[in-house]
């Protein structure tokens, strides 16, 4: 049996199995669409670099862009989910005092995989890029059958939106590249997470199985009833993982916005119906996609709909304010990075971080 708190076999199997293929193509067709989103995904990069003024740091890996189908979303995702939370399951062994093996079958590894499986199928349906952050790490994936799909649905331009998807999940490539510490910053946060944590066994048991359930109502939509905290914040027991929280969120806020920035931002000399591309992109998003609704399901922020929003805004407000070389000095260390407060309010971080210089 697997150690993990939720056995990722048996997830990624039920996934796939869930998952359809996706629109319709022909062979041919399905060939021009793979071609044309590497292409793009090489294009993209000097464009990002150009914009954002960043560039991969030295000894940082050469990008590699994997254009797959739902089921490689599904594999990526399943790796990378359990190296980052089978770490998690070990301490919280530990802190148990109890064998390798004991908690996972308290929790029941096979309900969460069952659950997990569920939430990665539905997801995989959806997401149409991704950087992938842990795990392997180190690749750009995009899900051509969903790029397909939405352009299909929305009307739009297909090269337009391809080189604009492209453009968005270049912008995570180059921030973790260039910002080669923020992954294991990340990282640490989890850690540092977990070694806050004093719950019983027994009431971790039933919290975790209700934060799987709850993700799986996210992706339905279904709200969180009355004012419990959902998600990790259910097994927050301490000031310390609250604060913890509140860092994630804000960086993840800053990536995303980031990357929102940039590909809106090179404009139509690139992407010729750009304002098209958002109008109609967000409308069909509007905080309700799926990958938001689990973040915000995970992380107990179902409340807080503008989390990127504001991330937008802190970038957009930064930018303006002092330019984007000075910008970039958000990515100095994790100091310099932008506090939650201060997504919304753009000069009390250019007060807190750049005044003093």
């Amino acid at each position: 049996m697997s150690s993990s708190l939720v056995d990722w076999d048996l997830a990624g199997r039920t996934a796939r199995r869930l998952s359809s293929s996706g629109p319709a193509t022909t062979r041919d067709e399905a060939a021009a669409v793979v071609r044309e989103l590497q292409e793009c995904a090489a294009t993209a990069v000097a464009h990002v670099e150009q914009l954002t003024g960043l560039v991969p740091a030295a000894g940082a890996p050469s990008p590699v862009t994997a254009v797959v189908d739902r089921g490689g979303w599904v594999d990526a995702n399943t790796a990378g989910m359990a190296a980052l939370l089978d770490p998690l399951t070990e301490a919280l062994q530990d802190k148990a005092g109890k064998a390798p093996g004991a908690l996972t079958r308290a929790v029941g590894g096979r309900v969460t995989g069952l659950q997990a499986g569920g939430v990665l199928a539905f997801v995989s349906s959806k997401v149409l890029g991704q950087y992938e952050v842990f795990g392997t790490g180190g690749r750009l994936l995009l899900v051509a059958p969903n790029i397909v799909e939405a352009e299909r649905r929305l009307g739009v331009d297909p090269h337009d939106f391809r080189m604009w998807v492209c453009l968005h999940e270049v912008t995570h490539q180059l921030q973790f590249t260039a910002v080669p510490w923020l992954r294991g910053y990340l990282e640490a946060q989890v850690t540092e997470f977990v070694r806050a944590s004093d719950l019983d066994p027994a009431v971790l048991r039933e919290r975790l199985r209700d934060v799987v359930t709850s993700l799986s109502d996210a992706v339905r939509g279904k709200p969180v009833e009355g004012d419990a905290p959902g998600g990790l914040m259910a097994l927050v027991a301490d000031p310390a993982q609250q604060a913890v929280l509140d860092r994630v969120t804000a960086v993840m806020s800053l990536v995303e916005g980031h990357a929102e920035f940039v590909m809106d931002g090179v404009g139509p000399d690139v992407v010729p119906s750009v304002r098209t591309l958002r109008k109609r992109f967000g409308q069909r998003r509007k905080g309700t996609g799926p990958l938001d609704r689990v973040l915000r399901r995970l992380l107990g922020l179902e409340q807080k709909m503008q989390q990127y929003a504001d991330g937008r805004h802190f970038v957009a407000g930064v930018v303006e304010r002092v330019g984007m070389e000075a910008f970039n000095t958000v990515w100095t260390s994790p100091g310099t990075l932008p506090r939650k407060e201060e997504l919304t309010d753009p000069q009390r971080w250019v007060d807190r971080v750049l005044t003093p210089y």
